[in-house]
């Protein structure tokens, strides 16, 4: 009994080697697990449904012969990806999530995040996360031709890693008083979202009771997945 839990693969054409990583974790170990949550960022980043791309074909073709074969795959929108919708998710048979969801797993409340919106102390990459979340800039977006759409976003892509340059790292990870927030607003004690690219399990304090929060790790130089099961959880990189 195995529930595995992803994100932040960024997946581009340009680094098929990432794609082909995936592919095999999702015809073997995947395919004999509970569950799988993708928890955003799985591409990096998301034109529309309407223009696909040659890795993103190829997954929706191997999600779709995953949740064929009775394991239910769950998907969060990240800050690159926030742009997929139903058509997409139609075609990889997987199941859209909202921003913050409660999942039982194994008897335990368990709180999904991507984790951009726990990060408050970057006021510039909020205020852009308002903005483009907002379905009417999404609606223009895209009505706009592939190309223009393509132009946007890899400005956007350099604009924010100029911004990382610019930014302390702790700046850019999230804000404890966020965190506090999150668990509060939901009454679990654990968390699980990725976005930070700092894999890790972090035990702390929720109003004196013992919570815990853990961090997917990014695919950019290898693979991160956290195996949850009846009473334990393992964080661990796929080579």
């Amino acid at each position: 009994m195995t529930t595995l839990f992803i994100s932040d693969l960024h997946l581009d054409d340009k680094r098929p080697e990432t794609t082909a990583l995936l592919q095999k974790f999702l015809q073997n170990e995947a395919a004999d697990a509970d569950a799988l949550y993708i928890l955003g960022d799985l591409f990096e980043f998301w034109l529309g449904d309407d223009v696909p791309s040659k890795c993103s074909t190829e997954i929706a073709a191997e999600l779709f012969s995953l949740t064929n074969n009775d394991v239910p795959c769950y998907f969060m929108h990240g800050n690159r990806d926030f742009l997929l919708r139903e058509e997409y998710a139609k075609s990889a048979g997987i199941e859209l999530l909202p921003q913050e969801y409660v999942v039982e797993l194994y008897g335990e409340q368990v709180l999904l995040m991507h984790g951009d919106s726990l990060c408050t102390d970057d006021i510039p990459y909020q205020q852009f996360r308002t903005l483009v979340r907002n379905p009417h800039w999404q609606d223009d977006f895209l009505a706009k031709h592939p190309q223009q759409r393509l132009q946007i976003a890899l400005q956007a892509r350099d604009a924010s890693a100029g911004h990382k340059n610019d930014v302390g790292m702790s700046i850019m990870d999230v804000n404890h008083a966020a965190v506090v927030a999150a668990f509060e607003r939901h009454g679990v004690s654990k968390m699980i979202h990725g976005h930070t690219h700092r894999p890790d399990v972090h035990e702390l304090f929720v109003n004196t009771q013992a919570a815990q929060r853990i961090v997917l790790g990014d695919w950019y130089t290898q693979g991160s997945v956290l195996r949850v099961q009846p009473g334990s959880c393992t964080l661990s990189r796929i080579v």
